[in-house]
């Protein structure tokens, strides 16, 4: 499962959904209202299906996966329940809010029930926090995230690597976030290789 919230950072997402099409991956996603107003201003959506946007961006590369795209108001929908199997979860970008909703389980859209399933589950979820500076309540609740077993991949990108391009350093993070799930990648050089 892969949602999008309003943070900026519409590209990170972008990627990562990017990276699992054209993986053969079948995504289920859910981008939250705020979500779709940062990919309009950030990324040139018109409203249309989110897999009609990424077809646009990306054209036959992503062929090989499949998109289900879900509505954030939907907590009705299959990836609410934990008796559908899922490889687990990432919320990126995620903005404090939606870090906030998911530490405190309050549940109240499909976003922050589905991270509440994925966590009742046992399965991976990871959340790629996109704000800076933090204050203290940012950290307080990913200190509150990691105790309860979510992984922390802040869109800190590294240099180490030798990145020429802005797509580099997405990757990078992109790349930390799917590891998580097991994903293999060369999406960055590994330190040292």
């Amino acid at each position: 499962m892969v949602a999008l919230t309003g943070a900026s950072g519409a590209i990170y997402g972008l990627r990562l959904l990017r990276f699992l099409l054209q993986r053969g991956t079948r995504v289920e996603a859910v981008v939250s209202n705020s979500g779709l107003r940062v990919l309009k201003e950030e990324a040139g959506y018109k409203g249309e299906a989110l897999g009609e946007f990424l077809r646009r961006l990306y054209g036959t590369e992503i062929s090989a996966g499949t998109l289900v795209q879900h509505r954030w108001a939907d907590i009705g929908a299959p990836i609410a329940s934990g008796s559908v199997p899922t490889g687990g979860m990432i919320v990126c970008p995620c903005s404090m809010g939606t870090l906030s909703g998911i530490v405190t389980g309050r549940a109240s859209n499909l976003i922050e029930r589905a991270a509440d399933v994925t966590l009742k589950e046992g399965r991976p979820l990871v959340l790629v926090p996109r704000e800076t500076p933090f204050n203290r309540i940012h950290v307080e609740n990913m200190r509150r995230a990691l105790e309860a077993g979510i992984r922390l991949v802040p869109a800190m990108p590294a240099f180490y690597f030798g990145p020429r391009r802005i797509e580099d350093l997405v990757d990078f993070v992109v790349g930390r976030a799917v590891a998580f799930l097991g994903f293999e990648h060369r999406l960055f050089r590994p330190w040292a290789e």
